[in-house]
């Protein structure tokens, strides 16, 4: 058998925490759901937790570490946004509908993470409304971030798209490289160095 990573037991530990301060989510139902994070991921740097044509299985949280999610196409890799430690990450719409994955998810520093099986994860919704109401809550930030985002880029001026992130993300310019910033931001790096 295959000790679980020395890390396994803390992320869980960060991940019950973060849950204990959901007013409406009582902690034997909380205990019950962190007992079916049971797979351990380490990441390192450049690799991928999710490559494109992979169905994604599993909902991760983050212990520690930086990733990407981007889109890849012929010509370029977009980056579509950051996951730091503390965020659950998955290639969404793959996990969601069951189909393989358009997007890929990288490590941009050796990451160490948690999960929780797709299947398990709905079992757990289906049986403890507390918990359906976080993860919709949950989507509604994401979805409201989203649209943040695609307002950004929908702006003219490089300038107003920068401003936007540092008043939403401010800590994202301590951990995040330019190259992928400025992918972010559909902006070369030459234009976000002059910017910044």
């Amino acid at each position: 058998m295959v000790p679980a990573p020395a890390f396994a037991a803390a992320a869980r530990t960060l991940l019950a925490s973060t849950l204990s301060n959901v007013p409406y989510l009582p902690p034997t139902e909380t205990a019950q759901f962190i007992a079916c994070w049971t797979k351990e991921l380490f990441v390192p740097r450049n690799g991928y937790l999710v490559a494109p044509g992979q169905t994604e299985q599993y909902l991760y949280f983050a212990y520690r570490g930086t990733l990407r999610i981007i889109y890849p196409t012929q010509d370029e890799e977009i980056c579509v946004g950051f996951v730091h430690s503390g965020d659950m990450v998955c290639s969404f719409p793959s996990f969601a509908m069951g189909k393989p994955s358009e997007y890929a998810i990288q490590a941009l520093q050796p990451s160490e993470l948690i999960a929780i099986a797709r299947t398990e994860f709905q079992a757990c919704l289906d049986n403890s409304p507390a918990l359906s109401q976080l993860w919709r809550h949950e989507l509604e930030k994401a979805l409201v971030g989203r649209m943040e985002h695609e307002i950004d880029l929908l702006l003219p001026e490089p300038a107003q798209r920068l401003e936007r992130l540092r008043k939403r993300s401010p800590h994202i310019f301590q951990t995040i490289p330019k190259k992928y910033l400025a992918s972010y931001l559909r902006m070369t790096p030459e234009t976000l160095s002059r910017l910044k």
